[in-house]
């Protein structure tokens, strides 16, 4: 029973090494120096020489041997008494001469031609009557420098190799030691002591005994003086170079070895305890007992192996559900609907395993939404793309052939729509990046029952991909008319823009407070009383009744600057002659309810007061101050409206406050010259004098930057010659393709010019504002809804109606052919594991 041990220890060992489990089994393991003589230790076990020799390393890969007893059969041929095989040969070698070429051919077949080693192991199974029931394992030698053209490393490499066979718990160390050299010296019991410190598994072996030098010999090492060990030392000698050469046969080798114990004056007391015979039987009872003792341990190892190769084989699904309609369809639909339902989970956050180094999901798209896009829209800057030049062109183009005076709303609305475009790109890439991510997402989206069917997973995916790819088109569309709507229509009520046009002109309102003159008081006394006082207050009076009679001065209502300035253009007409009926109205019920003592005085007052709120939205200019100042009739009413409105500031500005402005100045000198005639030009000769023929000095406002032909060779004067001399006609070139606009001399605009220009300016940069705060908060809404949200509602819809169809079963579940074979595999172990845990269990019972 106890030989069935080994043998059972054998097979398991056979059975794994070919479906690679891991379980230990019990082994000895043979580890000495190069030429230390562990080759000829096992030839001597076996009886037969087999293995390779020559000079330097030759062992380069382990070589397990597994000797098995087999009864001696009556009438057999001695030929076929042994033979060997090996596993990975179907074949059954006599002849041990060609196991020798065998393993130099598997050597050189793995580890190359040039002396290198392998951890890949070499099996080996001897059968013959001559041997006990063993398992060893025979290493490389021990080495300390490379030698031919072995690696430089070749010292670690075999040293690690041995390591990884002596640390198994289960592996028996036979420890070979050459008995002329120093035990001290011993790199095998070295190796053996680290992994083995109370010498419980480790046995020693002595070789050369034979060529110790004369006068000395190993008996305290043998009996454990020197160097205890719990399984003790063993002492053999093997056949010398001689021997081999001259193909000593093998039973004359033990013979003569068990002669030399026998006569050795040191060793005849303990010869019946070494020798090779001895050191089989040893090995074997240690072997048997370690294996009886590690039966447990086994049994527990391969209950542990049993269930994680169940776990793998389960993971791998059973493949009895391929066979069944109702199967498939059951085990599709339910790996459709976890797919579906991981693939809103990570949107929304609820999947089970979140990751807490990076953001995954649907926190990436909020991301997308809140920094990246948040962020593109916050660069953009309103007026960047936007020079004085070209703000100064567009007013012009928006004025058709007429000058302006006041800023142009539709200048304004020309520049400010292609701005609002700009929104339009990081709308449209916004789109694009939580496509892209929820694509991601998709793929991200898996299992590893769902890995087992690569096709039913690409189809899952590609089902997905293309109803984002639907849902792509209508978000972007949705996004871009979006911005389309925000440009067709400028709201100029809007609260936020009212507020913006109400700074810009408190920007333009400081520099024109500096200019404007003070207030004068008239000095003529009121009443005969020669006070100013009650002047100040009818006046005061008086703006109060003006302001509900004729509205010329409201408050500030819900509408925007550029709007209120072409409303005062187009009421400008009437404000004169209602201001003037309303003024006249005002007086009469201040004098009805304040009575005079000098009507006169009171006429006189209210004569001046009308004067002066005929035309309440335009200061004099410094020509008409100093007109007034020669007739002396308006003196008293020369002081500008009240200060502090976007009104007043803004046409103070247009009109001029000290002077004729660009576009006042011709209508103020006609009147001049209507009402004082000559008189103006004497005392002011720095204002051209109307009657002068002087010519007046052009302005430029274009340059013609193709140029035209000239009229003698085009239009109606074509061929036609001047009789009088005069070629100004003919100077007149027709326009070319392209007239570009241009700056004033000097290029620096005037006052006038940059007013407008900052006020556009600031116009543009409120509404931007407002636009780019709604596109910041509309766009995100708009693909949740178009595009996240649907594609959540509609996944599991699509991917039923798409996939779910009996006659594609089949192909959708069609496994991986590397996954069929793995699970094969599997299988295979498990039932091993099974086998071997059966048999175990059965040797347990036997031996109690």
């Amino acid at each position: 029973m106890d030989q069935d041990l080994i043998r059972l220890v054998n097979k398991l060992q056979d059975t794994f090494n070919n479906l690679g489990g891991e379980l230990d089994m019990p082994q000895l393991i043979v580890v000495g120096s190069q030429s230390a003589g562990k080759s000829s230790v096992l030839e001597t076990i076996v009886g037969r020489d087999f293995l390779p020799r020559g000079q330097g390393i030759v062992t380069r890969r382990p070589l397990v041997l597994q000797l098995i007893h087999t009864p001696e059969a009556e009438g057999s041929s001695a030929t076929f008494r042994e033979w060997g095989q090996f596993l990975h040969l179907d074949k059954r070698f006599t002849d041990f001469n060609e196991i020798r070429r065998e393993i130099e051919q598997e050597t050189f077949r793995v580890a190359g031609q040039n002396k290198g080693i392998s951890k890949l192991p070499i099996s080996l199974r001897i059968y013959s009557p001559d041997v006990l029931d063993l398992t060893l394992v025979d290493l490389p030698g021990l080495t300390k420098i490379p030698v031919g053209d072995q690696p430089s490393d070749i010292e670690r490499q075999i040293r690690n190799l041995v390591l990884d066979y002596i640390s198994r718990p289960n592996s028996v160390i036979l420890a070979v030691s050459p008995a002329n050299v120093d035990l001290a010296n011993s790199e095998s019991l070295k190796l053996a002591r680290s992994v083995d410190a109370q010498g419980r598994r480790t046995i020693g072996v002595l070789t050369k005994l034979d060529l110790m030098d004369a006068g000395t010999n190993a008996l305290d090492v043998l009996t454990g003086r020197v160097y205890p060990l719990k399984l003790g030392f063993i002492g053999v000698v093997n056949r010398s170079q001689q021997d081999i050469i001259s193909e000593k046969p093998m039973t004359d080798a033990l013979e003569s070895e068990t002669e030399f114990f026998r006569n050795h004056s040191a060793y005849r007391n303990i010869a019946h305890k070494n020798g090779t015979k001895y050191l089989a039987k040893s090995l074997n009872q240690v072997l048997i007992n370690h294996i009886r003792d590690k039966l447990p341990d086994m049994k527990a190892r391969l209950n542990t192996l049993m269930g994680q190769a169940q776990q793998e084989l389960n993971s791998f699904g059973d493949a009895a559900v391929f066979g069944d309609k109702n199967q498939q369809g059951a085990l599709i639909l339910r790996l459709m609907t976890q797919f579906a339902r991981d693939f809103v989970s990570s949107i929304e956050g609820t999947k089970v395993d979140i990751s807490t180094k990076e953001l995954s999901g649907g926190a990436r798209i909020y991301y997308i939404f809140n920094d990246v896009f948040g962020r593109a829209l916050t660069s953009i800057d309103a007026t960047g793309n936007l020079d004085n030049q070209d703000i100064r062109t567009a007013i012009r183009n928006s004025t058709g052939p007429r000058p302006s005076l006041f800023v142009p709303e539709m200048a304004f609305d020309i520049l400010v729509k292609p701005q609002i475009k700009l929104l339009e790109a990081p709308s449209l890439r916004c789109v694009e990046l939580v496509y892209e991510e929820l694509v991601k997402i998709c793929h991200n989206c898996t299992s590893i029952e769902l890995q087992r069917f690569p096709r039913l997973h690409a189809q899952l995916i590609e089902v997905v991909s293309e109803l984002l790819r639907e849902r792509l088109g209508p978000t972007s569309d949705y996004a871009q008319s979006l911005i389309e709507i925000q440009a067709a229509y400028i709201n100029t009520n809007h609260p936020a823009f009212i507020s913006g046009s109400a700074s810009a002109a408190q920007q333009q309102q400081q520099p024109s407070r500096s200019v404007i003159p003070p207030r004068p008081q008239s000095a003529e006394p009121v009443n005969g009383n020669g006070s100013a006082h009650t002047l100040d207050e009818e006046e005061d009076g008086f703006s109060d009744d003006l302001n509900g009679l004729n509205g010329i001065f409201p408050s500030r209502d819900g509408r925007s600057v550029s709007s209120t300035l072409h409303d005062r253009s187009r009421i400008s007409g009437s404000s004169t002659s209602a201001s003037t009926i309303g003024l006249s109205n005002a007086i009469s019920k201040r004098s009805a309810s304040k009575p005079r003592t000098s009507r006169a005085s009171a006429g006189g007052s209210a004569s001046n007061l009308t004067a002066a709120f005929q035309q309440p939205t335009r200061p004099q200019s410094a020509f008409e101050q100093r007109n007034t100042g020669h007739h002396g009739g308006m003196s008293s009413t020369s002081s500008s409206p009240p200060s502090g409105s976007a009104r007043e500031t803004f046409l103070n500005y247009f009109f001029g406050q000290n002077g004729p402005g660009p576009i006042a100045g011709s209508s103020v000198e006609s009147v001049g010259q209507r009402s004082h005639g000559h008189q103006h030009s004497h005392s002011h000769p720095h204002v051209q004098n109307i009657g002068s023929t002087e010519p007046a000095h052009i302005v430029p406002t274009g340059r013609d930057v193709t140029g035209g032909e000239s009229a003698l060779n085009s239009g109606i004067m074509a061929g036609k010659r001047p009789m009088d001399g005069n070629n100004a006609a003919f100077d007149m070139k027709s326009l070319g393709k392209h007239i570009e606009a241009i700056p004033p001399a000097g290029g620096s605009l005037t006052t006038r010019e940059e007013m407008e220009t900052q006020l556009i300016r600031s116009l543009i940069q409120s509404y931007f504002n407002i636009v780019r705060q709604s596109i910041q908060d509309i766009i995100p809404k708009a693909i949740m809804h178009f595009l996240v949200n649907h594609t959540a509602q509609q996944v599991q819809n699509r991917l039923v109606a798409s996939l779910y169809k009996p006659e594609v079963f089949a192909d959708l579940l069609n496994e991986d052919e590397a996954l069929v074979a793995e699970r094969t595999r599997v299988k295979a172990l498990l039932d091993a594991y099974k086998e071997a845990f059966k048999t175990l269990s059965d040797v347990s019972l036997k031996s109690t």
